[in-house]
């Protein structure tokens, strides 16, 4: 064996040395190149932004909402959706049920179509829906019928939510596939977007 590899702190010791430092318990006392009594060597600089994880429902709900922001900016009630397989998105849209006249256009349906023709197939068993607000009773027929192994959605609907909180199609016993659910993935982020939209809707009817 020619030699090995030294660890950081026996490189960081012989630098020191070179440099005329006495070294003791990782501290290089003083020495001939300047007149500091102590120097403390810090060979990691400890990051302050915190990491993103890519993999992460933050970060995919945070690209569903950008979705929202763009029905929003299109005058559609404000819900965005994505499908996530294998870590990648395979699919985005926004609710387009004015632009295309169309009473099924929600951000999910849209989604799921889009995903069938990425994949090239019906069932999405191994894929992931996010979405900003809790499907509604059609999406999450929808949402069965395809076989999504998963769906985090962000604000509730104690209204008409089929996710759980009116009813759960999800979960349904006597149907023959039923998903993960995980809810309030960043809930108060879509759900100010959905306040906001109807605050203004009110405003241009008084």
């Amino acid at each position: 064996m020619i030699g090995r590899w030294k660890s950081r702190r026996e490189s960081r010791d012989e630098l020191q040395r070179y440099l005329g430092y006495t070294v003791r318990g990782g501290v290089a006392l003083r020495g001939r190149f300047n007149s500091c009594k102590a120097v403390t060597w810090q060979l990691h600089q400890p990051m302050d932004d915190p990491v993103i994880d890519l993999q992460s429902d933050h970060f995919f709900m945070g690209e569903a909402l950008r979705q929202a922001a763009r029905a929003s900016a299109a005058a559609e009630v404000p819900i965005g959706a994505v499908v996530v397989r294998q870590g990648r998105i395979i699919a985005r849209a926004f609710n387009q049920v004015e632009l295309l006249k169309d009473a099924t256009a929600h951000a999910e349906m849209l989604a799921l179509t889009q995903a069938e023709e990425a994949v090239g197939d019906w069932r999405l068993a191994d894929c992931t829906l996010y979405v900003t607000k809790e499907p509604c009773p059609m999406c999450a027929g929808a949402i069965v019928h395809v076989r999504l192994v998963r769906v985090v959605y962000g604000a509730s609907d104690p209204k008409a939510g089929a996710a759980g909180s009116a009813l759960n199609l999800l979960q349904f016993p006597s149907l023959n596939h039923r998903c993960e659910i995980t809810g309030g993935v960043r809930e108060p982020e879509c759900r100010a977007l959905l306040q906001r939209f109807f605050e203004q809707q009110r405003d241009k009817q008084e």
